[in-house]
């Protein structure tokens, strides 16, 4: 499967109800683009048609992935489905500590920065409070080093961090963040995650626009 061709002209088997600026639909694409999984994307406007999402969800949010008879909602459980069901390629380290420290990271990452972000709204113009634009800023500063000995969060390997962590270093422009020159370590890891061809595609073209 390319995961070059754009999400308009896939074949679906299953059907991702997205948030065309929702930071945790765009966790969803780019784990299906990973896995190669032939999928199609119906976007659903910022408070558009919450009919047609709770036919599916109980909350009317997106993500919702449509799978045959199954409809799953919540980002960590559609992701969770997609990687199991689909095992290659592993985006989960395979010893149990190493998954456990995954999944830690996941869970700072959407609690400290992700979750806020969500909460700004659909809006390719998003106003981040003075405290959560420092939060970025000096926590983003902080990871840095790590990436000046290797290429992904956890060493050598791309797994579900990336998949969580790139669509939020790619919105950090439209969020007023600026990183350092001591930064550098990881604008080029941000280089490294934008130009996976599974990243591309991934995007809405309102998300493409944050740039």
């Amino acid at each position: 499967m390319n995961a070059s061709l754009p999400l308009s002209e896939r074949r679906p088997t299953m059907t991702l109800l997205s948030g065309a600026l929702d930071v945790f639909s765009h966790c969803c694409r780019i784990v299906l683009l990973e896995k190669g999984v032939e999928f199609g994307v119906e976007y659903i406007s910022a408070g558009g048609d919450p009919a047609k999402i709770g036919e599916h969800n109980p909350y009317g949010e997106t993500p919702t992935l449509i799978d045959r008879d199954v409809a799953l909602y919540d980002m960590w459980v559609i992701i969770d489905y997609l990687d199991e069901r689909f095992p290659h390629p592993p985006l989960m380290p395979v010893d149990p500590i190493t998954r456990a420290k995954t999944r830690l990271i996941i869970s700072r990452l959407t609690r400290d920065w992700l979750q806020p972000v969500c909460n700004l709204g659909e809006t390719s113009t998003p106003k981040p409070s003075a405290a959560l634009r420092k939060s970025l800023h000096d926590g983003l500063l902080a990871l840095s080093p790590i990436f000046s000995s290797q290429p992904y969060f956890l060493g050598g390997d791309y797994t579900l961090v990336e998949a969580y962590f790139a669509p939020l270093l790619w919105r950090l422009p439209a969020l007023g963040i600026e990183l350092p020159k001591p930064a550098a370590p990881l604008i080029e890891y941000s280089e490294r995650l934008f130009k996976r061809p599974a990243f591309h595609a991934s995007m809405s073209a309102q998300e493409i626009e944050l740039r």
